[in-house]
């Protein structure tokens, strides 16, 4: 059977869950979080070199506009409740990269009194980027994962 192209018929068929879903990944907002040192390497991502942009995320000020956030660094008791709060204040979908050691399980200070072993225990995590500190390479590989995870989502109602 022969499918119809762009290039031979002048037309493409999709279907608009998967069109939705592809707009949906390729659109994304995030809002940075930068708790320690990883938040550098978030910046040094966001940089030149790097480009989030051309993977089509766009750093937003406001969790209201934000459908991304990226956890970089060590969350302590402290930060818990005003992390939970910002996430509670973010469009849905929503959706969280866990950035670090420290974000993952508490990282160097895992046994401190003070320090939440990872920042899945207060707000649901959709990507782990490991290390410590990641490199930039890491979280767009992070990145690339969630976007493929939002593409093979169904999210239209039939």
């Amino acid at each position: 059977m022969r499918y119809p192209t762009l290039e031979r018929d002048g037309y493409a068929l999709a279907r608009l869950d998967e069109l939705a879903a592809a707009a949906r990944a390729h659109s994304l907002w995030y809002l940075s979080f930068g708790l320690a040192c990883c938040a550098v390497e978030m910046m040094h991502a966001a940089g030149a070199r790097y480009d989030m942009d051309r993977f089509g995320l766009i750093p937003r000020g406001s969790p209201r506009h934000a459908d991304l956030m990226i956890v970089a660094g060590t969350l302590t008791n402290k930060m818990a409740r005003a992390i939970r709060q910002v996430y509670d204040q973010m469009a849905e979908p929503r959706y969280v990269i866990s950035m670090g050691s420290c974000a993952n399980g508490g990282g160097y200070y895992h046994y401190s009194y003070s320090v939440v072993r990872g920042c899945d225990r207060i707000i649901p995590v959709d990507v782990y980027v490991p290390g410590c500190p990641p490199t930039a390479e890491a979280l767009v590989y992070g990145i690339l994962q969630l976007q493929r995870k939002i593409r093979g989502e169904q999210r239209i109602a039939r």
